[in-house]
């Protein structure tokens, strides 16, 4: 997957978030997107997801040297951000199986390798709603990073996760990166500091 960005611009009513930003996202690199809180880092990813639409500029899609229309991006991508809702009611074991109904996980993958990867083998007939946030930030990685697309999203991911949480996602990243497209949206060094490319966002202003 290659996303192309052209003088991009993002505003809210009459402020702008961020103007005149070109670049290039491409297959196995990872990017990190950076900036204080409030700097528009969310929001630039948003627009990379197609969740948001720009105000100014172009962005285009491309997957096998292929354009890849706008409306089906998200079918490509998997995302994991504090901010993702997820369904309370389910178990872990049912939340999984009920994602993988929609966004297959890699192939060779079994849900309690899945589990047990983010440490959460002996909660998986428990109940979501029963999580702790650390709990639910772990099966939100699951999601994603077991998702077998080739964009990986991230925004603010060590967010509610302790030392060994933080620890568990670094591997992670190492372990199943391969050659996605992978993007990171912080202010916290310990969460990007695998990326190759660093974009920030408060030069865009």
């Amino acid at each position: 997957m290659t996303i192309s960005l052209e003088n991009i611009g993002k505003r809210f009513n009459y402020e702008w978030v961020f103007r005149h930003l070109s670049t290039g996202f491409h297959a196995g690199n990872s990017y990190a997107i950076l900036g204080p809180n409030g700097s528009g880092k969310s929001t630039l990813l948003q627009l990379l997801a197609g969740s948001l639409q720009h105000s100014e500029g172009s962005i285009r899609y491309s997957l096998g040297n292929r354009p890849l229309p706008q409306e089906q991006v998200f079918r490509h991508l998997a995302l994991a951000t504090p901010y993702l809702e997820l369904i309370e009611e389910l178990t872990l074991m049912e939340l999984l199986r009920f994602h993988a109904r929609f966004k297959p996980f890699l192939p060779g993958v079994s849900l309690p390798q899945i589990m047990k990867a983010v440490q959460l083998e002996k909660a998986a007939d428990k109940q979501i709603r029963y999580f702790s946030s650390g709990m639910k930030q772990r099966a939100r990685l699951a999601q994603a990073v077991f998702s077998d697309v080739p964009v990986l999203f991230l925004d603010e991911p060590c967010s509610n996760l302790d030392a060994e949480g933080i620890g568990l996602y670094g591997q992670l990243i190492r372990e199943y990166q391969r050659e996605r497209l992978v993007v990171i949206s912080s202010n916290d060094e310990q969460e990007y500091s695998l990326c190759t490319h660093r974009l920030s966002i408060s030069d865009y202003k």
